[in-house]
């Protein structure tokens, strides 16, 4: 077995977890393959080199799992380099909430335990696919989270005119405009009043940010439709953010979202579900009142 591991090197915690992996691994038939940038900040770290462990240069490696180290961010990043791999993913939480890194850091060794002995649950996420009419590039197109439509400056708003399968909708005055996955319900989308949704919902949420007009509310459409997006500023530009990740794009390029070719697999402990992680996460069910 073949297992990347990628983290987030501005959290000095994730090196003991690193060493847990090395060491409870490290008695066993796994290769264990670290992102060059994680290698390094550990050897530095721990003042120590390691031996027999893969090095990742690029986004063109294969493994059997990968396991990201950090939070929801981090985990977006792993996402992004697993791509269309077809490679599980299990999320360690060193952040705050941890949607999606939700093992903590006192459960590793479980963790670990589980993945040795095969006893946990794979989910598939869809994600959206973002392409430009114009033909600019985006590194990352797929997205696990959300795509994020934002004005550039704190002053004027942006309008988004929207068309869902070529059929005009709206032309939202707003801050921006959020296109969530069901795994990302509980992320942006959340913080601006979207709907939650079950990670197996096949729908996309749209949800406006700091919409000008009141009735205007975030709108759930089935994920087999196809979003375009044409953009007018002041600034002559806009702001686009793909799971976090920003880019400057001129007013004239126009947008097209739809659900990406491919799933994500992520990793999921035995008899947990998503309602037990709003438990956990949001207090769901949590009487303060005693």
């Amino acid at each position: 077995m073949k297992i990347a591991v990628f983290g987030n090197i501005y959290r000095p915690v994730i090196t003991s977890h690193i060493r847990a992996i090395l060491d409870f691994f490290g008695t066993k038939n796994v290769t264990l393959m670290l992102d060059n940038e994680l290698y390094e900040f550990f050897v530095a770290a721990d003042n120590c080199c390691i031996d027999h462990i893969e090095i990742i240069k690029s986004d063109n490696f294969a493994a059997d799992i990968a396991i990201s180290i950090g939070g929801d961010g981090t985990f977006l990043n792993t996402a992004a380099r697993v791509g269309d791999k077809n490679i599980p993913i299990l999320g360690i939480n060193t952040g705050r909430l941890g949607f999606l890194a939700d093992v903590s850091g006192e459960n590793i060794l479980q963790a670990l335990e589980a993945i040795s002995n095969n006893l946990y649950t794979i989910e598939e996420r869809i994600l959206l696919q973002v392409v430009a009419t114009d033909g600019t590039h985006f590194e990352y197109p797929n997205v696990l989270n959300d795509v994020s439509i934002l004005k550039q400056d704190s002053s004027s708003m942006i309008g988004i005119n929207v068309s869902l399968n070529g059929n005009p909708v709206n032309s939202y005055q707003a801050d921006g405009l959020i296109i969530s996955t069901p795994t990302g319900s509980t992320a942006y989308s959340m913080s601006v009043g979207g709907p939650l949704l079950v990670p197996e919902a096949e729908n996309i949420i749209l949800s406006p940010v700091a919409s000008h007009s009141l009735n205007v509310r975030p709108l759930v459409v089935p994920d087999t439709w196809i979003i375009d997006l044409d953009v007018s500023s002041r600034t002559q530009s806009y702001m686009i953010s793909l799971d976090g990740r920003t880019k400057v794009l001129e007013q004239s390029t126009r947008l097209q979202i739809r659900k990406a070719p491919y799933k994500l697999k992520v990793i999921r402990q035995l008899n947990h579900t998503f309602f037990d992680t709003l438990k956990s996460k949001l207090m769901w069910g949590v009487d303060k009142r005693n």
